[in-house]
């Protein structure tokens, strides 16, 4: 553990189930909710459901998720923290948001397929994908009409939080959504609350982030989660760098190949300006009669 630290990482399971798993902080996780899903009815309230769900047989897979909860109207959010670019990662999200879906089915009587929404919510320590100019940090995902663009169900919504792309720095958060990616991304870093952050939600937050705070047996489950996260990252690294010195190493192999070509056909002109054969060129240089035909 850092031991300049002040805060806890939200990206760690302990850190981030204590600022917005519980009841006594519910109201950090309903202010932050209501940024993500913006332009939507504000949440005025939500319980927490289980996060385990184990299907409907002892045979199902079962899934758990890191925050599960439902609002007052009903609709049903889970949320989830990712640390590393993981393979399968969307067909995990689109998996897990099949059980609040299947959950409302109504059993026993007349049912005629209504369904409430169900927001998948992925905070991300990593992006989807290196392309440059793509810069925002909130994906949207619905199902479209691919030929209209338009949507073609509107309860089934998945939303990622890649904290990678945020860079805003203090002195340019405009937004109370930019001061919740602020604090996502960097309060583990931080020493003090930013002057920007004044607002009633955020001290609270911070001083439930005071690593000082923390008793003796949650400050073992904190290291615990940190080594997990410290672990897990430094496997992300290892095979984040694998892969460059492959994808290196093939440049390489593919520069040589190149240059051994463009020698090769060097060669081949001279000794074609020289009145040397097809046959005999294309024996010394290995090159198709067709190319040497063609120089």
């Amino acid at each position: 553990m850092d031991e300049t630290a002040r805060y806890i990482n939200p990206f760690t399971d302990f850190g981030f189930k204590r600022l917005f798993g519980t009841e006594f902080n519910k109201d950090l996780l309903i202010d932050f909710l209501n940024q993500v899903l913006r332009d939507r009815e504000q949440i005025l309230d939500l319980t927490y459901l289980n996060s385990e769900n184990q299907g409907r047989t002892e045979t199902d897979r079962r899934a758990v998720f890191d925050l599960y909860c439902e609002t007052d109207k009903g609709e049903k959010i889970i949320v989830e923290v990712q640390n590393v670019r993981q393979d399968f990662f969307k067909d995990r999200s689109v998996f897990y948001a099949t059980f609040p879906i299947q959950e409302q089915a109504v059993r026993g009587r007349e049912w005629g397929y209504s369904l409430k929404a169900v927001y998948t919510i992925g905070i991300l320590n990593f992006s989807f994908s290196d392309r440059p100019g793509l810069d925002r940090c909130l994906r949207e995902v619905k199902l479209l009409d691919v030929q209209t663009h338009e949507p073609f169900y509107d309860n089934l919504t998945f939303i990622y939080l890649e904290t990678p792309r945020f860079k805003k720095r203090e002195d340019e958060l405009t937004t109370h959504f930019d001061k919740w990616m602020y604090v996502l991304k960097n309060l583990s870093k931080l020493q003090e609350r930013p002057r920007k952050l004044q607002e009633r939600i955020f001290e609270k937050l911070f001083a439930e982030a005071e690593i000082a705070k923390l008793n003796t047996t949650d400050m073992r489950a904190y290291n615990e989660s940190l080594k997990t996260y410290w672990d897990n990252y430094s496997i992300a690294e290892t095979v984040a760098r694998a892969k460059r010195e492959l994808e290196e190493a093939q440049q390489r192999v593919q520069k040589a190949e190149q240059e051994k070509q463009e020698s090769l056909l060097e060669i081949a002109k001279t000794m074609k300006a020289e009145g040397d054969s097809i046959e005999k060129i294309a024996r010394i240089t290995k090159l198709p009669k067709e190319t040497i035909e063609k120089l």
